[in-house]
Order: C-alpha cells, then sequence, then structure tokens
C-alpha cells in the first residue's frame, strides 16, 4: 500500500517540511517506516466555535495544528495514534456540513471537510490506514472512546451522565 514510500528522500524531505512548519513547538516526526500520506485543512468542532485545523496523515498517526500561516508557520501539535482512532460519519447541521468524528480513548472530537468528496476521501484514507495497521501489529480498535467535546450552545446538560443541568452555578462539563 504505502510502504514503498518509507525511507525514500522525498518522503524524508515532506516529513521534513512538516517538522519546520511545526517549528520547536512541535515534536519530530521523522522515524523509520513514517510515511506522510497527505495532508490538508479541515474545520475542527471547538468549545466556543469551529476553526481550521491543519491535518497530516502518516501511514501510523494523525497530526493536526493550529494554523499561523498556511504551509509556512503551525502550532499546538497534536499526534493521534492510529491504532486508538475509529471514526463516525455524522449528519450535517445548520452550522457544518461533511461531518465526522474521530474517536479515541483519551479524546473525541467532531471535524468537517469542505466537500462531501473530500470527507469521503478523509475517511477512506483514514481507515485504510488503521486497519493496515491494526493488521501488522494485531492490536484491537479503541473499545471505550472518550466523549466528544460538545460545544457550549450545543447542549444544557452533561453528556455523559445526561442528569446534571448546568447553570451559572454548574459549570459545563463532562462527569
Amino acid at each position: 500500500m504505502m510502504d514503498h514510500l518509507a525511507n525514500t528522500e522525498i518522503n524524508s524531505q515532506r516529513i521534513a517540511a512538516v517538522e519546520n512548519c511545526f517549528g520547536a513547538s512541535g515534536q519530530p516526526l521523522a522515524l523509520p517506516g513514517r510515511v506522510l500520506l497527505g495532508e490538508g485543512i479541515l474545520t475542527k468542532e471547538c468549545r466556543k466555535k469551529p476553526k481550521p485545523r491543519i491535518f497530516f496523515l502518516f501511514n501510523d498517526i494523525l497530526v493536526y495544528g493550529s494554523i499561523i500561516i498556511n504551509k509556512r508557520k503551525y502550532n499546538s501539535q497534536h499526534i493521534i495514534p492510529l491504532e486508538d482512532v475509529t471514526l463516525e460519519t455524522l449528519p450535517d447541521t445548520l452550522q457544518m456540513k461533511n461531518r465526522w468524528m474521530i474517536k479515541t480513548s483519551k479524546k473525541s472530537f467532531v471535524v468537517s471537510a469542505a466537500s462531501l468528496t473530500e470527507r469521503k476521501e478523509w475517511i477512506s484514507h483514514l481507515e485504510e490506514c488503521i486497519k493496515h495497521l491494526l493488521s501488522k501489529t494485531g492490536q484491537q480498535p479503541c473499545r471505550e472512546p472518550a466523549a466528544p467535546w460538545i460545544p457550549d450552545k450545543a447542549t444544557d446538560i452533561c453528556m455523559r451522565c445526561t442528569h446534571t443541568k448546568f447553570s451559572t452555578l454548574t459549570r459545563r462539563h463532562h462527569c
């Protein structure tokens, strides 16, 4: 699938370019056998409002961060091991179209693509990488994903216990 790109000069240069864009705030990404497969801007649903984030798909990890200068500078690097990822397509809302959820044991969040085609391509590539990695390592997919972050305006109760009603005295949270 993507193993023929591992340890090639062009792949090393592409990974080095991603590392340079994150600068000193990012972690090293170059590892033997790691392949950079794709990148793109997706909209991540954040606490107050959706925000554009840069995503990089490798054969074993998904990396994303905040965009300072597109194709030049990023920060707030997050690295997600693909063996811990499960995906769930979501229906469109009035505010966000072409949505899906990325679920891991530590964090789950919703992203959206600019088009339906782009969403299908991202999900297809992610699922292919996850399947390949799990078959290679013999691991099982994540069974207990973390509760997804729900935007503040979307609910007035805790999404984990569904009992606690938020108020001025009871802060928004997940139990």
